[in-house]
C-alpha cells in the first residue's frame, strides 16, 4: 500500500501473527497445521517465522485488496448465499449454502487468461506471453498458499506452498452436477482432486478473469445487472468487471511453519 501500486507493493517489515477465530481458518491452518489459538500463540512466542506469498486483486486499474486466495463461480456464489443466513450457526450456514448452490449449479462464461510461472521470467524480459481461453466455468480458484483446512486436510491447492513464488490456478469447466460433486468430495481425501477431464490446473504468476455476461443470476433465479460475487480469503467481495490477480513472492512474514497437512476434525455429510 505504501507503494500506491498493486504491481510493486512494499514488503512489510513487521511479522504478523494469525490467531484463528473463523469458520475455516485456511491461513492459520496453512501456517500452523491446526485451528488451535494456543498453538498459534506458541509460534508467536517462540518466534517461528515463515515468509509467505500474497496476491493483489485489482479491477480496472484500481486495487481491490491483497489476499491469499480467491474463488469465482461456485465458491463465490455459495459464500454469497451463506452471508444471507448469518442467523444460522457457521456449520449449518455453510452446509445450507453448499447444498443450495449445488441445486442451482450453473456455469459462468468468462475469458480466462494467465501467465504461466515458467513464462514470467520471459515476460519480464518482454518475451513471455499470456495464455487465454473463453468458455463456461463452474469454478475458478487462484491460491498462493495451500489453503489447508479441516475440510481439506491436504489443501484446496495441494500443489503449491507458502513461498514458492507462484499461485495455483484451478479452473473447473462445465460438467454435470454429479461429476462436480465427485470433484468436491475428493478434497476430503489425500489425492485425486484434479483427476478429471474438466479440471485444469496451472502454476501461474498472474491471472485475469473477465466475465462475458453483463448480468448475474440473483438468489431468486432471475437475471439482473449486478456485481459478481468473489470469495477472497473467506470474505464476500462484489466486483462487476474483470479482475487481475498478481502474485507477489514472499510479500509478508507470518509466525508459523510450512506444514504438509492440516488436522482433520470436521466431516460434512451434506454431499
Amino acid at each position: 500500500m505504501d507503494a500506491d501500486s498493486p504491481e510493486t507493493p512494499v514488503r512489510s517489515s513487521v511479522p504478523l501473527g494469525i490467531i484463528p477465530a473463523g469458520s475455516t481458518d485456511v491461513v492459520s491452518c496453512s501456517v500452523h497445521g491446526v485451528r488451535d489459538p494456543v498453538t498459534a500463540a506458541l509460534h508467536i512466542v517462540l518466534g517461528h517465522l515463515q515468509q509467505v506469498d500474497m496476491c493483489s486483486f485489482s479491477s480496472l486499474g484500481q486495487l481491490v485488496r491483497f489476499g491469499f486466495s480467491a474463488m469465482f463461480g461456485f465458491g463465490g456464489r455459495s459464500l454469497a448465499r451463506a452471508e444471507k443466513k448469518r442467523w444460522m450457526s457457521s456449520s449449518r450456514r455453510r452446509e445450507y449454502a453448499l447444498v443450495k448452490t449445488l441445486a442451482r449449479l450453473r456455469p459462468e462464461e468468462c475469458q480466462l487468461s494467465f501467465l504461466p510461472l515458467i513464462s514470467s521470467v520471459l515476460h519480464a524480459a518482454g518475451e513471455g506471453s499470456w495464455s487465454s481461453s473463453q468458455g463456461l466455468y463452474l469454478s475458478i480458484s487462484v491460491m498462493s498458499i495451500p489453503c489447508l483446512s479441516p475440510h481439506a486436510p491436504r489443501g484446496l491447492a495441494p500443489n503449491t506452498s507458502l513461498a514458492n513464488g507462484s499461485a495455483a490456478l484451478i479452473a473447473v469447466g462445465n460438467t454435470s452436477r454429479s461429476e462436480f460433486i465427485k470433484h468436491l468430495k475428493r478434497y476430503g481425501s489425500s489425492s485425486g482432486q484434479f483427476s478429471f477431464s474438466f479440471v485444469d490446473v496451472h502454476e501461474v504468476s498472474a491471472v485475469r478473469i473477465r466475465p462475458c455476461s453483463q448480468v448475474c443470476w440473483s438468489e431468486e433465479e432471475s437475471e439482473e445487472e449486478a456485481s459478481f460475487p468473489w470469495n477472497i480469503d473467506g470474505e464476500l467481495v462484489e466486483i462487476a468487471n474483470e479482475v487481475l490477480v498478481r502474485v507477489h513472492p514472499r510479500l509478508i512474514t507470518l509466525y508459523g511453519e510450512d506444514v504438509d497437512e492440516a488436522e482433520s476434525t470436521v466431516s460434512c455429510s451434506c454431499i
